[in-house]
């Protein structure tokens, strides 16, 4: 696998060794030797799949510590923009996000440390979403910002009429109302 490190450390993509021939293709979607050794020690303890049609987004979720995660992503079907945003007090990168484009056909992944808020929208007329998780779901520990708040200067790349939100995600505060749980 092929690590790139983005604007944000700790925040990679992962781009996997893809074997193709006649047949189609082949590839090691996660290996925990490799990604230790490329990444850092992670445990996932929770795999989650979502499957949504153009104009879904979702996000910009989290869990309040101590039952923070790290999510390593990726998209099965279709394409999606995902996108992590930096909620560690004291960061460099406070309020900063870094966005990557998973696709069926580009098979990258993206991994999101603790710390950060994660959302994606759907570009596609339909996405299957998969993620990792390194600690068990915590629905009291549930939280989020505005996925939609213009100050953190997110280009979703779906017209604001035509996207689709939970009740939930549009209640979420703005960043610059938001007093976050997590340290750098």
């Amino acid at each position: 696998m092929n690590v790139i490190k983005t604007d944000i450390e700790g925040v990679v993509i992962i781009e996997p060794r893809i074997f193709e021939d006649a047949r189609g293709y082949f590839f090691e979607s996660f290996s925990q030797r490799e990604f230790e050794e490329k990444v850092g020690k992670v445990v996932f303890v929770q795999d989650n799949e979502s499957k949504s049609s153009y104009g879904v987004m979702r996000g910009l979720h989290f869990q309040r510590p101590p039952f923070t995660q790290s999510k390593l992503v990726r998209c099965v079907k279709g394409a999606v923009l995902d996108v992590a945003v930096d909620l560690r007090k004291g960061s460099p990168t406070y309020g900063k996000h870094v966005a990557v484009e998973l696709t069926e056909d580009n098979h990258r992944q993206f991994f999101i440390p603790q710390g950060f808020a994660h959302g994606f929208a759907v570009l596609s007329d339909e996405a299957v979403f998969q993620y990792k998780c390194d600690n068990f779901y915590a629905p009291q520990a549930d939280g989020g910002i505005s996925i939609l708040d213009e100050s953190l200067g997110i280009d979703w790349k779906i017209p604001t009429e035509k996207a689709i939100l939970s009740d939930k995600d549009t209640k979420h505060p703005l960043l610059k109302d938001f007093d976050s749980p997590f340290e750098y």
